[in-house]
């Protein structure tokens, strides 16, 4: 039963051997400019690469500040710390995410709370978030606590699951009632939209990641975006080890990171940057081509939500149940055609089981029955 969806991705790849899940494209300028990066010897924290690399990133989504870290999850770690996130605090956030979301609430040493996802974004529910605040938040002295834990929450982190835009515009006029700063991983949605509005900037900070199964590559990379040129200065000083500037002297005036992207890295982000439209481009159509094969085979394909423009980082199908999604993923894996299902919800790992959440009936129901299918931008 499950031959003519491997049938109709066979088709879409052209190949008869294995197919991954997401290989990067390396189709530009990659080569040339990881050499010049090399004869300049700048190859660590410090070059003209990543500070154009930093540009490009700014000027794609429209923040006015760009700042490059060595991975997504310490971009989403930094962007906590400069909200408040601490020990004794807690922080909203999704338990349909990659693991990277919790863990880096969990090492700013704030607390993870749980709430739903819509199932036509695979994003956090504004619907879900204002219920849990209204049952469970109190204003107090200008700042809202958890009556439950007596914890102020300090933040709020949707996730633009799978490069899908959720109602970010909703969760940020949610907790602007409740002065919560909102903090967007959009480490998978580079290149997507929610009504016209690069995903990403709708909070104070968002963070992308551009490891190399993301739709640009960095190897291992991240970035901050922000248009508060405060929180840009104290993100670069954090991440570059909070040293003062001087031409020699070294003098550090807090317990700082060395999270800075290396220059070597940043050289391979300028040439996928170069390419990230027309990567954009194919990948929505091969989505359309997918949406279009899985119709006629009666196999529902998720597609973007009303008002996004999604970069359909992984295509994904939504099958009947548990069992189907497994038999699925067995079968597809057997013959070398790379599937994968959501991740495990945060709620279900041991580290986070006992963190407050409300309901997660959406959660669990898009778990038990989404996979994705191979996505890799094609040459």
């Amino acid at each position: 039963m499950f031959e003519p969806i491997l049938e109709c991705i066979r088709q879409r790849f052209a190949k008869a051997g294995p197919i991954a899940l997401h290989e990067p494209c390396f189709a530009g300028e990659e080569k040339a400019y990881v050499l010049d990066c090399i004869d300049s010897t700048f190859v660590s924290s410090v070059g003209r690469y990543v500070d154009e690399f930093e540009r490009r990133v700014a000027d794609f989504t429209g923040s006015r500040h760009a700042v490059a870290v060595v991975n997504g999850t310490q971009a989403l770690f930094i962007a906590l710390r400069l909200i408040g996130a601490r020990e004794g605090a807690e922080v909203i956030t999704q338990s349909l995410t990659f693991v990277a979301t919790a863990n880096a609430i969990f090492h700013t040493g704030a607390r993870p709370v749980f709430v739903d996802v819509d199932q036509d974004t695979l994003g956090m529910s504004p619907q879900a978030l204002a219920s849990f605040l209204e049952d469970s938040a109190e204003r107090r002295g200008g700042q809202t606590f958890n009556r439950r834990t007596g914890l102020p929450i300090v933040g709020c982190v949707p996730m633009h699951t799978l490069g899908h835009p959720c109602r970010v515009d909703e969760i940020q006029a949610i907790c602007t009632d409740y002065d919560i700063a909102v903090v967007e991983d959009a480490a998978e949605s580079l290149g997507s939209y929610y009504k016209d509005q690069h995903t990403g900037t709708f909070g104070r900070l968002g963070v992308f990641s551009f490891n190399g199964n993301k739709i640009v590559t960095t190897g291992g990379g991240g970035m901050l975006v922000t248009d508060d040129p405060h929180l840009a200065r104290r993100a670069k000083h954090l991440t570059t080890t909070a040293k003062i500037a001087h031409r020699w002297e070294f003098v550090h005036d807090e317990c700082g990171f060395n999270f800075r992207l290396p220059n070597l890295n940043a050289a391979l982000g300028v040439a996928q940057m170069e390419q990230l439209s027309a990567f954009v481009a194919g990948k929505r159509r091969l989505a359309e081509e997918y949406r279009v094969d899985f119709a006629g085979l009666g196999v529902p394909f998720f597609t973007e939500p009303v008002g996004a423009k999604s970069n359909y980082w992984l295509n994904a199908l939504l099958l009947r149940d548990e069992n189907e999604r497994d038999a699925f993923l067995r079968y597809s894996n057997d013959r070398q055609i790379m599937t994968r299902p959501l991740w495990r919800p945060m709620h279900q790992l041991a580290m986070y089981q006992d963190c407050q959440r409300g309901p997660l009936p959406n959660t669990e129901h898009l778990y038990a029955r989404l996979v994705n299918i191979p996505s890799s931008v094609r040459p």
